[in-house]
């Protein structure tokens, strides 16, 4: 990896404090866990965009034949390699999209959770997840969006950007980013907001 980006930065200052924190919402988490596990196999390769600190990687890799945690932050490849050490399925990665430090694949399921807004380049990102599936290989992805009617948070993040506490981000509504995935080649398969207030799409899509 060539640099660390701005996100990698925030992620790498704030990997200490982000693993202490309490889940915010485990009932949303657990069902999105089952609904992702209904998805997966246990022959599939699976590669994770933006694994954070590793707990959705800890509960999904023993599913699975082979998977593939990468973070941008090195500091959360550090605490999800540390806390999956005897996982044997799980590998943990520094890597991120764009600039060529994913794995080659091909993958059966390419995973994201709470990362898609936070891509500078959301587009160019969707494209290579494509690359890097099977054909008919799926996408699944859990985004926060705060765009629409939701823009009355958007002070409130902006000063928690100010003084440090949160990353760089896009306000993405449920339509524009389900629109982002189509025109990237998926097809949309099933879609729900976990939460619903404000959404969290949760979002399965099959590379076509």
């Amino acid at each position: 990896m060539a640099h660390e980006t701005p996100q990698a930065a925030f992620w790498n200052r704030a990997a200490p404090r982000y693993a202490a924190m309490p889940m915010r919402n485990p009932e949303a988490w657990e069902e999105t866990l089952a609904r992702v596990t209904a998805c997966l196999s246990p022959g599939d390769h699976v590669l994770e965009l933006g694994c954070g600190t590793g707990s959705t990687a800890l509960r999904l890799a023993p599913r699975v034949a082979r998977y593939i945690a990468s973070d941008d932050a090195g500091a959360m490849v550090a605490l999800a390699a540390e806390r999956g050490a005897d996982t044997a399925t799980l590998q943990p990665l520094q890597a991120r999209p764009g600039d060529g430090s994913l794995p080659p694949g091909p993958f059966d399921a390419v995973l994201a959770f709470n990362l898609l807004h936070l891509l500078p380049d959301l587009p160019a990102a969707l494209a290579e997840a494509h690359a890097l599936l099977k054909p008919g290989g799926l996408l699944i992805t859990k985004t926060p969006c705060l765009g629409g009617r939701y823009r009355v948070l958007w002070p409130v993040v902006a000063t928690l950007r100010l003084f440090g506490k949160a990353p760089p981000l896009r306000y993405l509504t449920p339509a524009a980013l389900e629109n982002s995935i189509t025109a990237a080649g998926f097809t949309i398969e099933a879609r729900d907001d976990l939460p619903r207030k404000p959404p969290s799409r949760f979002i399965v899509a099959r590379r076509a």
